[in-house]
């Protein structure tokens, strides 16, 4: 079917045909007449079938006829109530669906705002506050700007579930349940999934009013132009077996996925230290350091991007060549969703699966569903495979509760202290005495031992012979406190300006 024949908003397919859309898929020839009409829909099917289309041009054509009807009201740009609501699990793929309405309503004077986490919400805030139509957000930051005031939904005539089944599996049910309890009832909704499980289902069916049931295909379909293979390897060769394939067989981008975001950081840090380009992407790195890691994978010279499965549905990710599975995805629809990042738009991908001896449960259970058997691939040679000493850290890290720390000065400090606390320079109750450290400070200074005082004895204290202050011997508290210094004679040594003494006239 062509855009021309479907019957959409004269500005909306003028900005379609821009895009350089001419026959839609199978997904959007479905959909489109159905949402136009005014059906409540849910659609299941995988990614990259042109989903965001399917929901996005019929919003955007009902908003155009309702701006049509309005006349020049509907120009007006303060105080326009939000009228569309997209939800989605992820921040990339809200900021790829809010690129898709963009690019979809350039030709016309509708606006539209994403609104995700990891960042401030003051900008948000700012663009909700000037006015907006279409709203695309994730879950858990809408609901905090609804807690807040900033987000009325009233007036909410369109409400899109995208990716609905991911967003249940990312534990966002409880705030689903609330954001839709503040929209109105007579709405249109549209929940799209690639897997329809029967919490999907029951969820259509408290929220969707008679809805039209669509499914493009097979949720255990595999596109045909990929070649699947898979590689049975131990786990503390799979470092170097990984780093063997991309650096003789892989080429173009490529796509590594590990199960969980600390994996993902431990395979990051061995591929470097084997000098390869990688970044990894997972829920724990901040908005912009995922942005930053998708642009630059997206770049001329791309590095091999590992990830969890926060990539492996919604993202657009063009010309991905290999998809190599680390581990093994425990729930077998992921793995489908994992290799549908490569052989998009009809081109041809490779993915591989290295797999374990405690991982053939999870591979059998794949090639049940996707019901073919994967074309087993020999792991390079032996030799090869060897990890080197230096880097044999890399595997037991995952015993290691963190990594060793420096001493800090504070150890350093209680050393030296530990240093000076010698028994031989100290008397009793820890006190120093005037044995050796203050006579050969008073011996630099004045240049031999005091003619008045006499000399004094090793064990620290005065002379029997020697003038005693008028005091007398009050205890070392005494000799060495502030009264010992009063007591000093006067004909001691003067101290100049400088601090430096002066030297004793000899007697």
């Amino acid at each position: 079917m062509k855009f021309e024949d479907v019957g959409l908003h004269s500005r909306v397919l003028r900005a379609v045909l821009r895009e350089g859309y001419k026959e839609a898929t199978r997904i959007q020839s479905m959909s489109i007449p159905l949402l136009l009409s005014g059906h409540d829909l849910l659609a299941c099917a995988q990614t990259g079938t042109g989903k965001t289309a399917a929901f996005a041009l019929p919003v955007l054509h009902h908003l155009m006829e309702e701006r049509d009807a309005a006349g020049p009201r509907g120009d007006r740009s303060q105080g326009r109530p939000i009228r569309a609501l997209v939800l989605t699990p992820t921040r990339e793929l809200a900021t790829q669906v809010h690129v898709s309405f963009k690019a979809y309503s350039r030709c016309t004077k509708l606006r539209s705002t994403v609104i995700y986490g990891g960042v401030s919400q003051n900008p948000q805030v700012k663009f909700l506050r000037s006015g907006t139509d279409i709203v695309i957000a994730t879950p858990g930051r809408l609901l905090d700007l609804m807690n807040q005031g900033h987000v009325r939904l009233q007036d909410l005539s369109w409400l899109v579930l995208d990716e609905a089944d991911q967003m249940l599996d990312m534990g966002f049910i409880h705030d689903l349940k609330k954001i839709v309890s503040q929209a109105p009832e007579d709405r249109q909704t549209m929940m799209f999934s690639a897997t329809m499980p029967k919490e999907i289902r029951q969820l259509a069916s408290n929220w969707l009013d008679d809805p039209q049931v669509i499914q493009a295909e097979r949720v255990s379909s595999t596109p045909d132009k990929i070649e699947q293979r898979v590689t049975f390897v131990e786990k503390p060769k799979k470092p170097s077996t990984l780093v063997r394939f991309l650096t003789s067989s892989a080429t173009g981008r490529t796509l590594v996925f590990c199960r969980t975001k600390r994996g993902a950081d431990r395979v990051v840090g061995y591929l470097k230290r084997s000098n390869i380009h990688a970044l990894a992407i997972h829920g724990d790195k901040t908005q912009y350091a995922r942005a930053q890691a998708i642009e630059r994978f997206c770049s001329p010279k791309p590095p091999v991007l590992v990830a969890t499965d926060v990539a492996a549905r919604g993202l657009h990710l063009p010309g991905v060549a290999h998809v190599i599975n680390y581990d093994l995805p425990e729930i077998p629809e992921t793995y489908v969703h994992r290799i549908g990042r490569t052989a998009r738009a009809g081109e041809t991908g490779e993915s591989i699966s290295l797999c374990s001896s405690d991982e053939r449960p999870s591979l059998k259970r794949i090639e049940k569903l996707i019901r073919q058997s994967l074309t087993v691939q020999k792991p390079p040679k032996e030799e090869d495979c060897q990890l080197p000493k230096v880097e044999r850290r890399v595997e037991t890290e995952e015993s290691d509760s963190a990594p060793s720390k420096p001493r800090s000065r504070r150890k350093f400090a209680a050393g030296k202290r530990r240093s000076k606390s010698q028994p031989s320079s100290r008397g009793p109750k820890g006190l120093r005495s005037a044995g050796a450290s203050k006579s050969s400070s008073r011996s630099k200074s004045a240049g031999g031992p005091k003619s008045s005082g006499g000399p004094k004895s090793s064990g620290g204290s005065k002379s029997s012979g020697g003038p005693k202050s008028s005091g007398g011997s009050k205890g070392p508290r005494a000799q060495f406190g502030k009264k010992s210094a009063a007591s000093r004679p006067k004909s001691g040594p003067k101290r100049f300006k400088s601090g430096k003494r002066k030297k004793a006239p000899a007697n």
